[in-house]
């Protein structure tokens, strides 16, 4: 069967789309993509056997044209690939994002043969996968990481842990980025250095080697600032390649290290799929249920002040206190002797590994309040998809009542869970 997955979104989603493309190439037929044409050249490294469909979904360079051009240079850009798109005869097609344009192209096809974001007679339409997580995303301290939800769009999706391979160093030390998209989400220079420090002086495994900076060129500054704080012993191993990686690159490079340290960022989830150990540093909005590092052997440092997991586009009222565990040098002590009594208060380390449902995390230090609630809605997922005969478990009752519609048993739906458990009987 000929199948298309439609992901308009950036970098890191991507890279998280890889257990969904994954499955779909492994189950045999013919798999194409459909993405934003700045991301074409990633595809090809990540998924070569992938039809690629490249489009303007992120408007690259339109902002530069005065708007009323905008729109006639969008059409211009797309219209081609639609009509290439329309023509192939697609069984399934597998619309991941909830925007417009996903909506319009939805259009282009039967939608009986479309999951997650379908048009149907002049309308929106979300699955019923969909609105489930849109049910759940209110609870994000339990969450299912992105790349499972994607995933579980298919009946019987490949193992997680075949997705990528189990995370072990490749020798070439450590890499640093700079920030992610969000600023919040990111160290500040200074607490970045210190932490830098603290792997450099006490992960053997990193001593000697050099240490590479990755960013975008507007993160020039920060890392240079960032090496005016690292001890000069360490300043001198310095290799700053912010601004000045192609996506071939970029994976080269990633690819090499033994430790990438990292907030949430596309890279982190370039690493996590080359099987390159992270350290991630979650913050502000950032969760590690929802977006963490795909796989076996990563490690987060979650922070768990009471406001997390925000809005990061709100302003915090809170002088972004979750950043302060990140400040403490209690946190290098901890990363030197392994001691949970050194882990500071309002930080998490946990340790990422898998189940029948997907990627999870365990606390390996720090006091996890949602761990038992997180593993009884992983129970309520896996009856919900019959995965790993989970449906042989007692029911969940408190998310099945805060969480299930009328209108997901009254009106037919093709991703519905009695569908689901009828295709698993097979």
């Amino acid at each position: 069967m000929r199948t298309l997955v439609i992901q308009l979104a950036r970098f890191g989603d991507l890279v998280q789309t890889k257990r969904l493309l994954r499955s779909l190439i492994a189950g045999g037929g013919e798999v194409h993509l459909c993405l934003d044409r700045s991301l074409a050249e990633l595809a090809r490294l990540l998924y070569p056997e992938a039809v690629l469909h490249p489009v303007c979904a992120h408007g690259t360079g339109l902002g530069k044209l005065p708007p009323q051009e905008q729109a006639a240079a969008l059409l211009a850009a797309n219209i081609p690939a639609f009509r290439q798109l329309s023509a192939l005869d697609f069984g399934r097609v597998y619309n991941l994002n909830f925007s417009p344009l996903n909506f319009r192209m939805a259009a282009l096809f039967d939608p009986d043969c479309v999951r997650g974001h379908v048009w149907r007679s002049g309308q929106e339409e979300v699955g019923q996968w969909a609105r489930l997580a849109m049910r759940w995303s209110s609870m994000r301290r339990l969450g299912l990481n992105i790349a499972d939800f994607w995933a579980w769009h298919l009946p019987r999706p490949m193992p997680a842990e075949d997705v990528n391979p189990a995370a072990q160093g490749r020798g070439g030390g450590l890499g640093v980025v700079m920030a992610g998209r969000e600023s919040r989400r990111s160290l500040p220079p200074r607490e970045l250095a210190a932490l830098t420090t603290a792997l450099l002086e006490t992960w053997p495994e990193l001593a000697g080697k050099p240490v590479t900076l990755f960013g975008t060129a507007g993160e020039a500054k920060a890392a240079h600032q960032l090496v005016r704080e690292l001890p000069a012993k360490h300043a001198g191993a310095v290799r700053n390649l912010c601004g000045g990686t192609d996506w071939a690159t970029l994976a080269a490079e990633t690819g090499g290290l033994d430790l990438l340290l990292t907030p949430d960022t596309g890279t982190m989830h370039l690493a996590a799929a080359l099987g390159v150990p992270v350290m991630a540093t979650f913050l502000s909005s950032a969760w590690c249920t929802e977006t963490g590092p795909y796989g076996q052997g990563h490690r987060v440092l979650q922070a768990v002040t009471d406001c997390l997991p925000c809005l990061e586009s709100q302003p915090c009222d809170f002088g972004v206190a979750c950043l302060r565990p990140f400040a403490q040098g209690l946190l290098t002590r901890y990363l030197a002797t392994g001691a949970a009594k050194h882990l500071p208060e309002g930080l998490i380390d946990f340790a990422s590994g898998t189940d029948g449902l997907g990627v999870s995390y365990d606390a390996r230090a720090g006091e996890d309040t949602s761990a038992g609630a997180r593993a009884r809605f992983r129970t309520f997922l896996a009856r919900h998809l019959c995965a790993g005969g989970a449906w042989q478990d007692e029911p969940v009752r408190e998310f099945a009542e805060r969480l299930y519609a009328e209108r997901d048993w009254l009106v037919p739906d093709a991703e519905s869970s009695a569908l689901r458990l009828g295709v698993s009987a097979l």
